[in-house]
């Protein structure tokens, strides 16, 4: 089962895939209810969640408790963004991936952040590995932080991703992850010659999914702003509630409400 999921996962990518960022259970079941082909978690949602900062703070254990209560309360494949690994030993990382595995998921997300580039690919070769002789085709989304960490001048970044792209894919990775890109000539030439499915994340001046497919991008991420968007809702309410105790104005804020007991009948 987990290898079918897998092989779906994967042909996703050959049209054009939107991911909503899940944080819990009860967002990837929502998030699954209203259309998404996959859940896909976002690091910094899951940690702020869980009461933790986002930057590979979260307790790895957590995150297996996680993907298992996700896969539990769903039937769309599972990718999970792993930050780092978790570790900086690329054998630790693949480790820690595997637990992932074995709780559901059959898709990660992999950066490198401000970390030695060649760091990055030791760890997409470890985890390739490892999910090789777990018999899972595992969907590497190999994220690099060119853009959103500014690790080379504006002017060098679209051939400095393209370098790491061609390392990346050698390395074993299945798709290439470049959020904090936002200019459609930039992204247009990434896609076409970076040898990898194109995700990027949703930002001011990204262009809109349509014109996405067109330059040849295949995933587009939400990111933390669904998370971001929950919790200003439970801010507005909260203010407005504290300051005037009026069930009136807090009961239509709760809208549709789905039948959250018979969503998650066992």
């Amino acid at each position: 089962m987990t290898q079918a999921k897998a092989a779906a996962f994967h042909a996703l990518h050959q049209d054009f895939l939107i991911l909503p960022n899940a944080w819990d259970a009860s967002s990837a079941r929502l998030t699954q209810e209203l259309g998404a082909r996959a859940i896909a978690t976002s690091s910094a949602a899951v940690a702020w969640a869980h009461g933790y900062p986002d930057g590979n703070h979260f307790p790895v254990a957590k995150l297996v408790v996680l993907i298992e209560e996700i896969a539990r309360s769903v039937s769309v494949p599972i990718t999970t963004d792993a930050e780092a690994g978790y570790a900086d030993d690329p054998r630790q990382v693949a480790e820690n991936v595997v637990a992932l595995i074995n709780a559901g998921a059959v898709g990660i997300n992999l950066e490198d952040g401000k970390q030695p580039h060649e760091l990055h690919l030791r760890k997409i070769e470890a985890v390739r590995e490892a999910a090789t002789r777990a018999g899972i085709d595992l969907y590497i989304n190999a994220r690099t932080d060119v853009y959103l960490q500014q690790l080379a001048p504006p002017e060098q970044a679209v051939e400095e991703t393209l370098r790491r792209a061609a390392a990346i894919k050698t390395a074993g990775a299945s798709g290439l992850f470049v959020p904090g890109i936002v200019a459609e000539g930039e992204i247009a030439v990434i896609a076409e010659r970076c040898g990898l499915p194109l995700n990027v994340m949703a930002r001011p001046g990204l262009p809109d999914a349509a014109k996405l497919k067109a330059l040849g991008v295949r995933r587009l991420s939400a990111a933390t702003s669904i998370f971001a968007a929950a919790m200003e809702g439970a801010r507005a309410a909260t203010v407005d509630f504290l300051a005037s105790g009026s069930s009136e104005t807090l009961w239509p804020r709760r809208g549709e409400q789905l039948n959250y007991n018979k969503l998650f009948a066992v």
